[in-house]
Order: structure tokens, then sequence, then C-alpha cells
């Protein structure tokens, strides 16, 4: 098809022109080829559609009547090309957007309504799942994933990894004490979430201690584990983005801080287009540069 509409193009150059020299000049092409273009034409449509002598060329009445399709056709080519251009030089449209559902409450969605405030023509569509998304089967646009990669044909850019901190309200603390070391957390109630590593693992330098802990709460989600520490029930290790917020009013106190916690990688996707849309690649740069 793409061949067809570059020969009904050198035909309509031809036919404006008023000869295939002088559409060879406006296309910068040669002059046999012009007659190679409308020639083939002429053969899928059965029909002479330009008269040629040595002295001038007229348009048969096929030709006239050929020849304002075409330029129709061309014309909403042209258009169709302009919307295609605007959707890639401005950010608009739908954005499809896959995250963890802890990682997306807390972290994405915050950021997200500062791009929209800055892109209003992009409607977002925010999928938060705890599966591994197929992008292609299911439309998604752009997708923040934690934990190792496995599917090298993404477009995977690095995030901020996501660390584990442990944290307890200052009532418990009061009440039983605050650990120095990770081996004192044998004498205390950890908050434990089901599923979860048997120990908790730390390191400093070159040592390396697994931890087995226990308590009066386990749990399935990390969320519930932070209510509870700031409830004072007991110490809880759990993700940054959980602990943050309470470690920041002073409703939870964080232990052992010189000690490192296991750290989880998170990245960004996106599929792998040659030229990504604007929508995809400003929110992209968005999301790097707040939480890269």
């Amino acid at each position: 098809m793409s061949d067809k509409l570059r020969s009904m193009e050198v035909f309509a150059a031809a036919a404006t022109a008023g000869s295939f020299a002088g559409a060879a000049q406006a296309l910068g092409m040669s002059a046999v080829m012009v007659g190679k273009h409308v020639q083939a034409l002429e053969r899928q449509l059965g029909a002479r559609l330009i008269e040629r002598s040595t002295r001038r060329q007229t348009l048969t009445e096929i030709g006239t009547a050929y020849l304002e399709r075409c330029r129709d056709v061309l014309t909403s080519v042209a258009a169709a090309d302009h919307v295609a251009e605007n959707l890639r030089a401005e950010p608009q449209g739908s954005l499809r957007i896959s995250a963890p559902a802890t990682y997306g409450e807390h972290r994405l969605t915050p950021i997200i309504a500062e791009y929209a405030a800055r892109y209003p023509r992009v409607r977002i569509d925010l999928v938060l799942s705890n599966r591994v998304v197929d992008m292609a089967e299911e439309s998604i646009d752009v997708a923040i994933r934690s934990g190792p990669l496995t599917d090298t044909e993404l477009i995977a850019r690095p995030l901020r990894p996501g660390r584990m901190l442990v944290a307890a309200s200052p009532a418990y603390l009061a009440r039983h004490g605050t650990p120095r070391h990770p081996q004192e957390l044998a004498e205390h109630n950890c908050l434990v979430f089901a599923g979860g590593r048997p120990a908790w693992r730390f390191q400093r330098g070159d040592e390396q201690i697994d931890m087995p802990v226990r308590g009066a709460l386990v749990s399935n989600t990390g969320a519930s584990l932070v209510v509870a520490a700031v409830a004072g029930m007991g110490i809880a290790m759990q993700a940054d983005l959980l602990m943050e917020p309470a470690l920041e009013s002073g409703r939870l106190v964080r232990l052992l801080a010189d000690w490192e916690l296991p750290t989880r990688p998170m990245h960004i996707l996106r599929r792998p287009e040659a030229r990504p849309s604007a929508k995809v690649r400003s929110f992209v740069d968005f999301a790097l540069e707040r939480l890269g």
C-alpha cells in the first residue's frame, strides 16, 4: 500500500507540474522514475491516466477523476500523520500504568497527581496488582516492577530500591527497652509477616546475622503490622514506604540503624518502541526524576 501511495503522490505532482520533468524537480527524483510510478498506476488500474507526447501531456478523463480522488487520499494521509505527530509531540490520551499495590498506593499515586497537574491532557489508568502483568497482552504502557527482572525485551530503568526498616513506638520502647543489637530482638515481641523469611537478616560490614523472631502477631499485610507497631504492640520490620510517615511524625522510632537490611530492586519499564509516544516518554522521565 505504501508503494501505491507513493505512486499516487508522484502522479498528482506530475499532473500539477504539467510534465514529468517538473514533477521530478519538485520531488527530487529523475523524470524516468516519475514515469515508472505513473505507469505502475496505469497498469494497476488498467487505464491510461496521462496522454503523453513529445511536446505536452494532458490528463485523460479517467486521469482527471482519479487525480481528484488521489488528492483526497493524500490529504487524509497527511492529516493522519499530523495527528500521530501531535500525539508524539505533546503528552495526551490514555496512559495505562501497572504497579505493585503497596508501591502504587504510597509511592506512585502522589507523583501521578503531580504529573496530571503538569500534563492535563493525559488520562491515567492505574492498575495495582502484585502479579507480573503481560504489558502487551494487557495494553500496559508503563509498568513498575519490584525484584529481579525476567523479561529482557522490555526497556527498563532503575528506580530507588525498596529498603526494609525496623521500628517500634516510643511507648513500646519505654516499657520494654531499646534493642542495640539484632540478637536482643529475641527478648522482644516482634510483629511477623506471614509467609516471609523465618529470620530477619542484618548485615554490618562482614558481619551477617539471621535473627529468628517471634511475637504475638502474624499478618499477611505489611500495613497492618505497621499499624500494630504504632499502637505499641511490638517491633516491626517493614518496607520504608510503609514506615516513613510514622517515622516522620514520631509515632515510630527507627531501630538498629547502623545495620543494613535487605533491599529490593525496583524498575520502571516500557515496551521496546523505537519512538515511544510523548505520554510514555514524559511519564518515564517524570518518574525517574521523582523516584529514580
